[in-house]
């Protein structure tokens, strides 16, 4: 009797050890975001997005990063229930252009389907298959993953982090981190692409200036992943956006809303006029309550 009592207590010991432990690295990462906050103030007030927003790119051999910082007009409790949420992350993903499918899979997985930049047959879209993980939903902080292995023309290890902090009753702060691999197919494809339809494309990242002051744009792998990065920001706060309209009103909200976002960066986003956008996407959504393998 005393030695299953002792079983017991071990095991009940080595769960309050695990679980202590899980709550000291999510204090340790709130307390991270807070000081990125504190050390960005001055960049999120001026900036050239006309928005609290600062965004960055690293590569790192043959991993490419986008980072989003950003300051969000909604209370912490909004956003962090609605991120947690699966099902609420298709809502989101479906909005930036070449997302062609999603739907969430028993709260662990997401069908996404990247393809063309105007609508195609979902079944001739790039299949990602996320798994998705909500890593901590407290009253201080959030963050919600998703990670596929593989990905299109040769890319591979996808990861869309998402973390949050309150600042106040009203807002919150959010880092948005997008990141994936390029192998040997992926680099010939990216090449091509950089060559050819996105020769003149650039990222957010100044780096220099011209003769005549304007500004020199990140080009490249970074400058392509700083462009996904920004769409899947502009993806959830038009979603958090949208929650202000009935319910009714709310999908067609969020599309007119990401569109319009979009169009104050034209030279990074713009891929096609409003109408053919908001077409495609009403038909893309509608497709996303159907389970498609």
């Amino acid at each position: 009797m005393i030695q299953r009592y002792l079983r017991v207590l071990t095991r009940v010991g080595a769960a309050l050890a695990v679980a202590l432990a899980s709550l000291s690295a999510v204090a340790e990462d709130a307390a991270s975001l807070a000081a990125r906050h504190a050390e960005l103030r001055d960049q999120l007030a001026n900036n050239s997005f006309k928005r609290a927003m600062v965004i960055e790119s690293a590569q790192a051999g043959d991993n490419v990063k986008g980072d989003v910082y950003a300051v969000l007009d909604y209370p912490f409790s909004l956003v962090s229930s609605k991120l947690k949420d699966p099902d609420n992350w298709c809502d989101i993903l479906i909005l930036p252009f070449n997302t062609k499918y999603c739907h969430a899979m028993g709260g662990t997985a997401l069908n996404v389907r990247i393809g063309r930049k105007f609508d195609q047959p979902v079944q001739d879209a790039y299949k990602l298959q996320f798994a998705y993980r909500n890593v901590a939903a407290v009253p201080g902080y959030f963050e919600s993953r998703l990670a596929a292995t593989d990905g299109p023309v040769g890319t591979r290890d996808y990861h869309i982090t998402v973390s949050a902090v309150p600042l106040d009753d009203k807002r919150s702060f959010m880092h948005l981190s997008y990141s994936y691999g390029v192998g040997f197919a992926g680099k010939m494809a990216m090449q091509a692409y950089l060559s050819t339809a996105g020769a003149n494309k650039v990222g957010f990242s100044v780096t220099g200036r011209h003769a005549n002051g304007q500004p020199v744009y990140m080009g490249g792998v970074r400058g392509a992943v700083e462009r996904n990065a920004m769409r899947y920001y502009l993806a959830i706060d038009s979603y958090l956006d949208s929650l202000n309209a009935p319910a009714d009103q709310q999908v067609e909200r969020r599309i007119q809303s990401w569109f319009n976002a979009t169009e104050r960066y034209p030279r990074q986003l713009r891929e096609m006029d409003r109408p053919t956008y908001v077409a495609m996407k009403r038909s893309e959504v509608e497709r996303q309550q159907t389970l498609i393998q």
